[in-house]
């Protein structure tokens, strides 16, 4: 027998030990419904969100964060998948079966929207992967999107205190492996805590709602009640710190907190103006160079590929986002997108006959772009009705319609069929000096220019991606 040398040998077992020395890193991942930019660590009027605050303090907080598509299953497709709507499946509100695979009915499986709107075969989900690499993984209170099967959480749980994320964590220990928590809270979504009947915790004498909304004593109660919800959110965002400080794992454990869309008001969810699409995003954790706040632009999209490149899994084939690692490493070369595309198909949850709305920003100009202006133009529930989604804004816009002429006219662009507005083909801004998106640039003169290319950037996107949906010849034609 051949005797090895003890250093050859050495040699031979440290990669081994050096590998097994640094395990992959835990995963929470703490997703806001209907939540945009909007925490006291931004200097949002009347708000206190310390908990969110916190992550942005110690983490990477990215100020120029955007969602893909500004409604719940479409948001949720894009992050699962790093790739756009039209390509990936979900342009839509799908069915939510909060459950394994296995206990999917036939019927549940066969019901018209399960059979229309859920992420294709071909594009792997981060679950899928993460479960095919040996991660514990869990949900809680919605997963909202199709198929159950592309979804092999090991848990689905309705809600977990601190002390049931440290039970989660202690199983995926006994297992060794490491975890994903994917912490949903279903917080600021509609309907808010109705301030008629209990005291919030935000005075509607300190908002500042955004210009196009009428400043009328109804709509600063409506968005005082948005920002109390956000502080609800931030307690439920607490219990997930709190749990994990509790497991001893916060060292090895990347947090992001993100809001999954703008908040439920007119030109925000289900819109693809800013308020729809920019939403929190902060991200900490070992590796992560935090107390920075970074402007470069970064989509949803982009988490996939940044989670999957600090576990060192090689990502699918086809991603529209890309890493963050070197942003987040704050490595000098590292950048982000030049530019943000986002996406909203109307009437998919009936048929394709609805209008079809493209977005294109570059850090200071967003083009809105719109095909088939004469077809319908979805308007969520929640945007409009007061039972059961206590939404005041609406009917308050066009109750004031005449001392608020520009407020109703924006909101009957959002709501053709009931207020007969006309959405116009493009919307240009200047977001630097007009940052809520108010004064329409697309037939100025002196902006033509700004028009003209970022027309041709979403064309070549539009190409590039096989957006189907939308024409080529008629985005470019005057």
């Amino acid at each position: 027998m051949r005797i090895i040398p003890i250093l050859t040998f050495l040699a031979l077992i440290t990669p081994f030990v050096s590998a097994e020395a640094t395990p992959r890193p835990n995963i929470l991942f703490i997703l806001t419904e209907d939540q945009g930019p909007h925490m006291s660590f931004l200097g949002t009027p009347g708000v206190e969100t310390p908990n969110m605050d916190s992550i942005a303090e110690s983490g990477v907080y990215f100020r120029e964060a955007f969602v893909a598509y500004p409604v719940c299953s479409s948001s949720k497709a894009a992050i699962y998948t790093g790739v756009h709507n039209h390509m990936n499946g979900i342009q839509g509100n799908t069915y939510n079966y909060f459950k394994p695979d296995v206990k999917v009915t036939p019927a549940e499986r066969n019901r018209p929207l399960a059979r229309r709107l859920y992420i294709r075969d071909a594009f792997p989900t981060l679950i899928e992967i993460l479960h095919d690499t040996g991660y514990y993984t869990a949900t809680t209170h919605k997963l909202h999107v199709l198929p159950n099967r592309k979804f092999p959480y090991d848990e689905y749980r309705r809600h977990m205190n601190p002390q049931e994320v440290v039970g989660f964590t202690r199983r995926a220990k006994q297992q060794g492996k490491p975890w994903f928590l994917m912490y949903n809270i279903g917080a600021p979504h509609r309907p808010y805590r109705n301030s008629d009947q209990v005291e919030i915790g935000v005075d509607p004498a300190e908002v500042k709602p955004p210009a196009f909304l009428p400043d009328t004593p109804v709509i600063r109660q409506d968005w005082a009640e948005y920002l109390d919800y956000c502080e609800v959110a931030d307690v439920s965002v607490g219990e997930a710190l709190e749990g994990l400080r509790l497991s001893g794992q916060v060292d090895n454990t990347i947090v992001i907190f993100m809001g999954d869309h703008g908040p439920c008001f007119q030109r925000g969810k289900m819109a693809l103006n800013d308020l729809g699409l920019r939403v929190p995003l902060a991200i900490r954790g070992p590796g992560i160079v935090g107390g920075r706040v970074s402007d470069a632009l970064v989509s949803e999209l982009d988490l996939m590929p940044t989670l999957l490149d600090f576990l060192g899994i090689d990502p699918p084939e086809i991603q529209h986002g890309l890493s963050l690692r070197g942003i987040l490493e704050a490595k000098p070369d590292a950048k982000g997108h030049d530019l943000i595309f986002a996406e909203i198909a109307h009437q998919v949850q009936q048929i394709d006959n609805g209008m079809q709305e493209r977005s294109v920003y570059d850090g200071r100009f967003h083009l809105i772009y719109r095909e088939g202006l004469d077809k319908p133009r979805t308007v969520n529930a929640d945007l409009k009705h007061w039972k059961p989604w206590r939404n005041r804004s609406y009917d308050e816009t066009v109750r004031q319609k005449e001392a608020f002429p520009l407020g109703f006219e924006l909101l009957s662009q959002i709501d053709p069929q009931s207020l007969g507005g006309k959405p116009p083909k493009f919307e240009l801004y200047d977001t630097k000096n007009d940052p809520d998106e108010i004064r329409n640039l697309a037939d100025v003169p002196a902006y033509r220019e700004h028009l003209d290319r970022l027309r041709a950037k979403l064309k070549n996107w539009i190409e590039k991606t096989k957006d189907g949906a939308v024409s080529v010849e008629t985005l470019m034609a005057d």
